[in-house]
């Protein structure tokens, strides 16, 4: 039995917990009370730690900066990335600052188009606190670009930068498959050579390469995305129903 586990990424008690939690939202399953009691548990042991929440594609977006390195003739290159918290797609443009306008610009050249072609919204977005994602909200080009969008922005908590981990372990990701391997191979004379590289392993990473994220079973992010549209449709409507029941009566 141990060695199923395994296999599936379930060895430890709480990512089997994690793994049903996931699979009651997408499958609507019954649960037994001990079932409940113990997922109940597992909530309250998440929230007092810090950790997000995330109930379907579109739900939250973690946003982050990454500092590729500073390439002869090019100069240097910032990352904005971006991960759909409960399918994993991952989305990434690289500038040659560190600044709001940059973080805004991701959002409105990248995600917006992304979850506007998959037919859902994009409700949060979780950041650090760093100056490209917060300040003065009358005068900050990122804070006024997700107010003129309705996306909620919320941040980490002071001094526990890891509740954004999921962008890191991205980067980690990213800098060993693809980096590292991408500048010994080759002489990039721009940054646009550079992105054109980076975009073609965002879709392997995407389309190919399976995931064991609590939501993914191993399946790619954008089929777990794909599989979970349904999920996201679905809250939506019974987040929207009460309002338009109480303006019909």
């Amino acid at each position: 039995m141990r060695s199923i586990w395994l296999c599936h990424d379930l060895e430890t008690f709480a990512k089997r917990l994690k793994a049903l939690s996931a699979k009651v939202a997408q499958d609507v399953l019954i649960l037994t009370e001990d079932q409940l009691s113990a997922l109940e548990k597992a909530r309250e042991e998440k929230q007092a730690h810090g950790e997000i929440e995330t109930e379907h594609p579109g739900y939250l977006g973690s946003q982050d900066t990454y500092y590729v390195g500073n390439i002869k003739g090019v100069g240097r290159i910032y990352q904005q990335t971006f991960i759909d918290t409960y399918c994993k797609v991952a989305l990434v443009k690289l500038y040659d600052r560190k600044h709001a306008i940059t973080a805004a610009d991701m959002i409105n050249d990248r995600v917006l188009p992304f979850y506007e072609e998959q037919g859902i919204p994009l409700l949060r977005i979780l950041t650090d606190r760093g100056s490209e994602y917060c300040g003065n909200r009358e005068h900050h080009d990122y804070e006024l670009y997700l107010d003129l969008e309705n996306i909620e922005h919320t941040r980490t908590k002071v001094k526990s930068p890891q509740t954004n981990g999921i962008c890191e372990r991205f980067h980690q990701t990213l800098q060993n498959e693809f980096y590292a391997n991408a500048f010994r191979r080759k002489i990039y004379h721009c940054l646009e050579e550079l992105q054109s590289d980076v975009d073609t392993w965002i879709h392997h990473y995407n389309h190919d390469r399976t995931h064991s994220g609590k939501h993914c079973f191993g399946k790619t992010p954008m089929q777990t995305l794909k599989d979970s549209i349904p999920l996201a449709l679905a809250k939506q409507l019974n987040q929207t129903l009460p309002t338009s029941v109480s303006a019909s009566t």
